[in-house]
């Protein structure tokens, strides 16, 4: 039998508790989601993983940041928190968007974090976001199309763009996938 300290933590586990810590129920954190208890239900038992704008709401309506919410990768100790390995890196989200996130950073403790995006062809963002943060975005491969603040753009390789304390949204209408590094500062995942 393992013991709490090395016992692993799921996503679900990790809901449960901060829900049953904040004295809610699943009906009443259900409800908070505009989700069924069912969802929720499947989520903390691990049969559902949930988009990132699910987890962006779950931290919200939990108040935690949505770094609670990613378990941490193990790094061998002379490299912990100094290098993360292409094959090590944290995933973040289920990719149900269409989005498959990464996270660059060796952990969440600096004043920002760099996440690598792959947008899968044919994909756009569910619900808009407005994060009180600033993001700027450097383009690898592709071609996404963005509307910052109402205005509208398209972002090909080797371009950059930011997003500063203002409504957002992506689609990738294109037929390849889109890859892209985002600084982002304070730490959101």
């Amino acid at each position: 039998m393992q013991s709490d300290l090395t016992k692993p933590q799921s996503l679900g586990a990790d809901l449960r508790a901060l829900r049953k810590q904040r004295g809610l129920t699943l009906t009443d954190l259900a409800d908070r989601l505009g989700r069924s208890v069912g969802w929720l239900s499947q989520v903390e038992r691990d049969l559902s993983d949930p988009s990132i704008s699910d987890l962006r709401s779950i931290a919200e309506a939990l108040g935690v940041p949505m770094s609670l919410l990613f378990a941490h990768s193990s790094a061998p100790a002379e490299e912990k928190g100094y290098v993360v390995r292409s094959g090590a890196r944290r995933p973040m989200g289920s990719g149900e968007e269409g989005l498959q996130e990464e996270l660059l950073s060796p952990d969440l403790t600096d004043d920002f974090e760099m996440v690598h995006s792959t947008f899968a062809p044919n994909s756009r963002m569910q619900t808009p976001a407005n994060r009180p943060t600033q993001e700027v975005g450097y383009m690898i491969s592709g071609q996404l199309d963005l509307v910052i603040g109402g205005r509208q753009f398209t972002v090909g390789p080797g371009d950059s763009f930011r997003i500063k304390h203002e409504p957002y949204e992506w689609a990738n209408p294109y037929d390849e996938p889109a890859v892209a590094i985002w600084v982002i500062a304070p730490p959101v995942y």
